[in-house]
């Protein structure tokens, strides 16, 4: 008995030493690490509703318009730029006595540049945005009514607009390539600027500013699933902190408004950029409309490392994930360079994050550390690594998980904007898309960098874990193509890739190029020259100001 107590009590024993070792070996690979709650405490986000307060009198307005009854097909009720923040829009309303489908087209001034649309669906009450008008013109707009009968009446708009801002007017814009068949434009899509901070901006395929918000933005512009913009903004122009994201839709009307704290703040904007936000770099939408944004924990000596999720219900974080917990703890604890002035350490810096719904997994990119990565969403555990870092340097815990090359390849060196899209060949693989920077930060190829930059795209066999590099562009360009930080690679069609080189001489000059993936040759080249201090083309992006398919735009629901 005596036996069995002292073997009980020295096997009690050994377990508490256990956990104490367990404990502070815990503590000592998340020194410096701060915890979720705390996280969630510092970037203290909520949705807000100033904006939409502001402009609440405006729409009773509008609405009231639309139902009074005095506004016919013969007599619309026309207002150039409705909410103040969008002038090259406007608001149209006007009923019918008879059911009627409307299609309208904002006359273009050369070949395909008129944007068209139809609203699905016969109504007799009717609120259109009238998007893509040109800046200090009488414009021309054909809104066409068609009755279920067939019959089809013609009405013709003249909408006088404002002169572009200095700034804006400032810009040079400079198409040197515009092949309108073979670009991938439809009948409603623009090029959008999305910049470093000032305005965004969409052009058409002659370089004429077509869109633009008064509202400066950071980093973040991207169409949400209703066909709302997002978009990192401030409370207003002067302000110094990017702490608010909007949901807004083309005529400038704010859904939503997530606020972030201005206490807690980190430098960001590629160590250029004085202004700071908790939030950089990107945000997406989750299937569910929650979103998933890059932030910085606004409480470590670490930035630009973490991942929140926030609720479009409440606007509260609901999910964090600190990468220092996931990736090897040498990785950050021994990161010396790119640092910040403030003395934080961006050992990762975050800047793309990408969805994939087959698998409920984020595909991320690292600029700091050359890599990108893909990791199950719910689990938070890495299915695959990709970067010039040999196996053999990565853990024991992690070598099965980096990708084997496959023949010649481009590894990742500082990249940006790295997507996956399903092979259009074999379904067994995905299309993995970057825009390589071509920079040695830790572990991209010394060899080729900084001679030029260009967007690659690879294929990923998930389960073999192996990848082969299948397209590239920009080697050609050379160095002036050469995009020390940002910069995208977008798809648009099964042939044609959008590039920005979004940081050329020094930040003076972007060029934006849709090429030919089969041919590589390109479509559509434009030159941005006097962007202003910091206003370089962070990503450019292609989207359809109508999209949806064309959905009735319910502007009062």
């Amino acid at each position: 008995m005596k036996r069995h107590r002292v073997g009980f009590i020295s096997a009690l024993i050994l377990v508490v030493v256990l956990v104490i070792l367990g404990i502070s070996w815990h503590q000592q690979r998340y020194a410096g690490t701060i915890s979720a709650k705390k996280i969630s405490a510092n970037l203290n986000s909520s949705l807000i509703t100033t904006r939409q307060k502001r402009q609440a009198q405006a729409t009773k307005k509008y609405q009231q318009k639309l139902n009074s009854g005095n506004y016919t097909e013969n007599n619309m009720y026309v207002k150039i730029n409705p909410y103040q923040t969008s002038p090259l829009t406007a608001l149209v309303e006007f009923q019918t006595k008879t059911a009627s489908q409307v299609s309208l087209r904002v006359v273009g001034k050369s070949a395909k540049t008129s944007i068209k649309t139809t609203y699905s669906g016969y109504q007799h009450k009717h609120q259109l945005s009238i998007l893509g008008l040109y800046a200090d013109y009488n414009n021309t707009v054909v809104v066409t009514l068609k009755q279920k009968n067939g019959q089809i009446t013609h009405k013709t708009l003249r909408l006088k607009t404002a002169k572009l801002p200095a700034a804006l007017a400032a810009i040079k814009i400079n198409v040197k390539t515009a092949n309108k068949q073979k670009m991938v434009i439809g009948q409603d899509k623009l090029t959008f600027i999305v910049r470093t901070t000032k305005q965004p901006f969409g052009i058409d395929a002659d370089g004429n500013i077509r869109w633009y918000s008064t509202n400066y933005s950071q980093h973040v512009f991207k169409e949400l699933q209703n066909g709302h913009l997002m978009y990192l903004a401030k409370k207003n122009n002067s302000a110094k902190v990017y702490n608010e994201m909007l949901e807004t839709d083309f005529i400038g009307r704010v859904y939503k408004e997530y606020h972030f704290s201005s206490e807690a703040k980190s430098s960001n904007s590629e160590n250029l950029d004085d202004d700071v936000t908790v939030v950089h770099h990107d945000a997406i939408e989750l299937p569910n409309r929650d979103l998933l944004m890059t932030v910085s924990d606004g409480g470590s000596k670490y930035i630009e490392d973490t991942i929140v999720q926030v609720s479009h219900k409440t606007g509260k974080i609901t999910k964090v994930i600190d990468m220092k917990k996931i990736l090897p703890a040498k990785m950050w604890r021994k990161f010396t360079s790119e640092k910040r002035n403030n003395g934080k350490v961006d050992w990762l810096h975050m800047n793309s994050l990408y969805y994939d719904k087959s698998d409920n997994s984020l595909v991320i990119s690292s600029r700091h550390q050359d890599l990108v990565l893909k990791m199950n969403y719910k689990t938070n555990r890495i299915k695959w690594l990709f970067s010039g870092k040999k196996k053999s340097s990565w853990p024991v815990s992690y070598r099965n998980k980096v990708l084997t090359v496959k023949g010649k390849i481009t590894y990742p060196g500082g990249q940006h904007a790295a997507i996956l899209l399903p092979d259009q060949n074999n379904q067994q693989l995905k299309d993995l898309i970057i825009f390589n920077n071509n920079i040695a930060i830790t572990n991209g190829p010394k060899k080729t960098s900084e001679k030029y930059s260009e967007g690659v795209q690879y294929a990923i066999n998930e389960k073999t874990k192996t990848i082969r590099q299948t397209w590239s562009y920009g080697k050609s360009l050379g160095k002036q193509n050469f995009s020390q930080i940002i910069g995208s690679d977008r798809y648009l069609s099964a042939t044609n890739r959008l590039l920005c080189f979004g940081f050329l001489n020094g930040g003076d000059r972007s060029d934006i190029i849709e090429v030919n993936k089969k041919t590589n040759q390109q479509v559509f080249n434009v030159q941005l020259n006097n962007l202003g201090t910091k206003g370089y083309t962070y990503r450019s992006e292609r989207f359809s100001l109508y999209p949806n398919n064309h959905k009735i735009n319910r502007t009062y629901e």
